[in-house]
C-alpha cells in the first residue's frame, strides 16, 4: 500500500511538472481574488520601458508592497498600451527597482513586476 501511494504521489508531481505554463499568473487579495496575468513578452517590455525612458524610482518613507495602499503624495503613472491589454487599467510606480502595479481607484498595490 506504501510503495503504491509513493507512485502516485511521484506520477502526479512529473505531471504536474510537465503541465506548467511560461504564463505567470498572480492572484493578489486587494483585487478581490481577481487574477493578474502578464505573459513572459511584456514582462520584458516593462522591464525594458523603465530602462530606456530611465524612470526614476519614488522615494518615501514607507516601503511601497504588494497588498498596501501608495502615499497620496505620490504620483501614479499611466500603464502604456504596450505593456499589454490587460495592465492598460492599472497605473505604476516605480520603486526599489520594481515596477508596482495600483488599482487607481483604491491605490492599492495589486503586484510587483520583478
Amino acid at each position: 500500500m506504501k510503495k503504491f501511494m509513493l507512485i502516485s504521489a511521484a506520477a502526479l508531481l512529473v505531471s504536474t511538472s510537465a503541465m506548467a505554463q511560461t504564463t505567470v499568473t498572480t492572484t493578489t487579495g486587494a483585487g478581490h481574488g481577481a487574477a493578474i496575468q502578464i505573459e513572459p513578452e511584456y514582462r520584458t517590455k516593462i522591464r525594458s520601458y523603465v530602462t530606456e525612458h530611465k524612470i526614476r524610482p519614488v522615494e518615501t518613507r514607507e516601503k511601497i508592497v504588494v497588498g498596501s495602499p501608495v502615499p497620496r503624495y505620490v504620483e501614479l503613472a499611466t500603464v502604456p498600451s504596450d505593456w499589454g491589454p490587460s495592465l492598460t487599467k492599472y497605473r505604476y510606480v516605480y520603486s526599489g527597482s520594481h515596477v508596482m502595479l495600483v488599482d487607481p481607484e483604491t491605490r492599492m498595490v495589486v503586484q510587483e513586476v520583478d
